[in-house]
């Protein structure tokens, strides 16, 4: 039933990121990526929001099912970048600062180099196999 709950949650906020994307590009073209900036910054706001609100002391009762549908399944499909945030201010809030920023910090430039090395991945093995 959890992993239902979690691909529903999923499925409905990849879909939302979707429509704010193609909303946001259609009002302000492709120039700077908006839209992408707009879904972190909300989704982060939201993860935390919803966190706290339904967490153990928050001023929300649901059950866990509705947590794991919304900050799992809903957020993690919206944008994963509001669950990075999320355990980088726990890892804050638990006073371990030098884990939250190896996570900033291994998150951004490892992210970056993976992205770079994915694209670069099919360039470099065309070449090789052309030559």
């Amino acid at each position: 039933m959890a992993s239902l709950l979690v691909a529903l949650g999923g499925a409905l906020g990849s879909l939302t990121r979707y429509w704010i994307n193609i909303a946001i590009v259609a009002r302000t073209g492709e120039m700077f990526p908006w839209g992408t900036v707009l879904v972190n910054i909300s989704g982060s706001f939201m993860i935390g929001l919803l966190a706290s609100l339904t967490g153990p002391d928050g001023r929300w009762a649901v059950s866990p099912e509705f947590r794991l549908f919304m900050l799992v399944g809903f957020c993690g499909g919206y944008t994963t970048f509001s669950s990075f945030s999320l355990q980088t201010l726990a890892l804050l809030q638990a006073g371990d600062p030098v884990r939250a920023g190896a996570n900033i910090l291994c998150s951004v430039v490892l992210c970056l180099f993976a992205v770079w090395l994915g694209y670069s991945a099919p360039i470099s093995l065309s070449r090789l196999i052309r030559n």
